[in-house]
């Protein structure tokens, strides 16, 4: 484990050369919707500037895999009456978090484009599980039952999302990187498309709780709230992937989990239990300390990129810079270090 920033240069050269990394599965992301819409500058930080960081120095590195972990909400919202989209449909996303997904996406591919960074890009539908942090709706939901809390849920309740347990994701990735193509792009779908009041009344039969008894309560809705998300995924079938795990399934393994061991395995978590994250507002800078504040941040970026270029990396005998053959590695980077404190107690 190393832990960093992906967002510094320095960081992420001095991993990928300790641990002489030869594969890259980026996941590290700012990925909760709700909170891009109160505090986007960081996930443009982190989800943009933090890839494009990550590809400079996989291109430094010779990396001989980089797949980029994206989301099906690039697409933007799908109507009922359409058809699945496939990896060539137009990306139209309509919240921050999926913007900064889509730029990333086109960071990548623009590697590939010129400097033929092997890369690929997944784009998956929601992945749920054990040890999720429990912002996510399922885990969320589980802790609040757990304490015997109601549980709130955005507008109407009638918007849905495709599930795909953590089990059957990792094997989609496994594929991508053992099957998949250089340059391509992924589509991982799952066949579970629940409403989030269905998934709520799920829920309540695992806790043996009724939804007579008022459980389920309402919230003003997102600024923007896609009612539905569909990808096709027979592209990545086509190599041999196929979804194993029921949602019932998955989900009683998942609410088993977080029953017995959620709160002990993340400690507090009161502060990302409400509808909506308490979103500090940012203070006001006067316009020429604000710029002599962007001139030292990028001064500071671009001095972190100058020591990464000019380090020695190491080499082996016949002059060929070493990367591992049989074992891929990814760069983490904890959650401490992502979810920077733009929350109340987080």
């Amino acid at each position: 484990f190393f832990q960093g920033d992906i967002a510094s240069p320095a960081d992420v050269t001095e991993c990928l050369e300790k641990y002489q990394i030869d594969t890259i599965f980026h996941f590290a992301a700012q990925s909760h919707v709700d909170l891009s819409f109160g505090n986007s500058y960081s996930f443009t930080a982190t989800n943009v500037y933090g890839t494009h960081v990550m590809l400079e120095c996989a291109k430094a590195a010779a990396i001989r895999r980089f797949v980029h972990i994206s989301t099906d909400e690039v697409y933007g919202e799908v109507n009922e009456a359409s058809e699945d989209l496939m990896e060539s449909s137009i990306l139209a996303p309509t919240n921050p978090y999926a913007a900064s997904k889509a730029a990333a996406e086109m960071l990548v591919n623009a590697y590939w484009k010129s400097f033929k960074l092997p890369v690929m890009i997944a784009r998956s539908n929601n992945v749920y599980g054990p040890h999720q942090y429990p912002e996510k709706v399922i885990p969320k939901f589980t802790c609040l039952l757990e304490r015997g809390q109601k549980v709130v849920l955005h507008g109407d309740g009638k918007h849905t999302r495709r599930y795909l347990y953590a089990g059957d994701s990792v094997d989609a990735f496994d594929t991508i990187l053992h099957k998949g193509s250089i340059g391509q792009i992924y589509n991982i779908g799952s066949a579970d498309e629940i409403s989030n009041l269905a998934l709520c009344s799920k829920l309540l039969k695992e806790f043996g709780l009724s939804e007579k008894d008022n459980w389920i309560s309402h919230s003003q809705d997102r600024p923007f709230n896609d009612r539905r998300y569909a990808v096709n995924g027979q592209k990545l079938c086509d190599l041999g992937w196929q979804q194993k795990t029921p949602f019932d399934k998955g989900l009683k393994i998942t609410v088993d989990w977080y029953r017995k061991y959620g709160e002990r395995w993340w400690g507090n978590i009161d502060h990302i239990l409400g509808t909506f994250p308490v979103v500090k507002p940012p203070p006001l800078v006067p316009q020429h300390k604000l710029r002599a504040g962007l001139d030292s941040d990028l001064n500071s970026m671009l001095n972190d990129e100058r020591r990464a270029m000019q380090a020695p990396r190491p080499t082996s005998a016949n002059g060929v810079h070493k990367a591992t053959d049989d074992k891929h590695a990814a760069l983490r980077v904890n959650d401490e270090t992502l979810n920077r404190p733009t929350v109340d107690g987080h």
